[in-house]
């Protein structure tokens, strides 16, 4: 899964920058591009992958093979635990006091599937304004917090990362109920 996640960053360094290499020069502030750049896209995605789940199997989570006997998160506790993970890096990133537990979901009361949707989205708006915010004076500001991050740019990393990871676990979620995510269609060889 971290190979792929990595794999797929390649079409973004390879194709971001049309200029050629020797006039190619770094620039703190492409950090805060690249981070707005790939979180639409995941923010997208992911948003797709939740709303494409019947909202009578939010409660869905895997008991077979390797997850028997172990403490799984349904699909719904994936979802809000992705919001209030959010939450926490755009808060710390500010300054402000992060959401404690998200590992257990949080104390946002959202339980249906259209409360969740919505802390999603607001969720992602705090990111995408930590970022907005985000420039080359404050890049490797000291980020303070029970989550992980020591600077804005690292935990900015964290939160692409992390929603990358849950989104491949809900996809696989779909899937073990008969729904192929969006865009995830496979052309089998007699069809081509």
């Amino acid at each position: 899964m971290r190979r792929n996640f990595l794999l797929s960053l390649i079409p973004v360094f390879v194709a971001g920058d049309r200029r050629p290499c020797a006039a190619t020069s770094y620039r703190p502030e492409d950090h805060s591009r690249f981070h707005q750049l790939y979180l639409e896209h995941i923010e997208r995605d992911f948003t797709a992958v939740a709303e494409a789940m019947p909202e009578d199997k939010w409660g869905f989570k895997p008991t077979q093979g390797e997850f028997k006997d172990v403490h799984v998160r349904s699909f719904g506790e994936q979802v809000r635990h992705v919001a209030c993970a959010n939450e926490a890096w755009a808060k710390q990133i500010v300054g402000a006091q992060p959401p404690a537990r998200c590992d257990l979901g949080g104390p946002n009361p959202a339980k249906t599937k259209a409360e969740v949707l919505a802390y999603l989205r607001d969720s992602f708006l705090l990111v995408d304004k930590a970022i907005a915010d985000t420039s080359a004076d404050n890049l490797l500001h000291p980020n303070p917090g029970p989550y992980w991050g020591r600077n804005r740019l690292s935990a900015l990393t964290a939160v692409v990362w992390h929603v990358s990871a849950h989104y491949g676990q809900l996809a696989e979620y779909l899937r073990m109920n008969g729904i192929v995510p969006a865009g995830h269609s496979i052309i089998s060889p007699a069809g081509r």
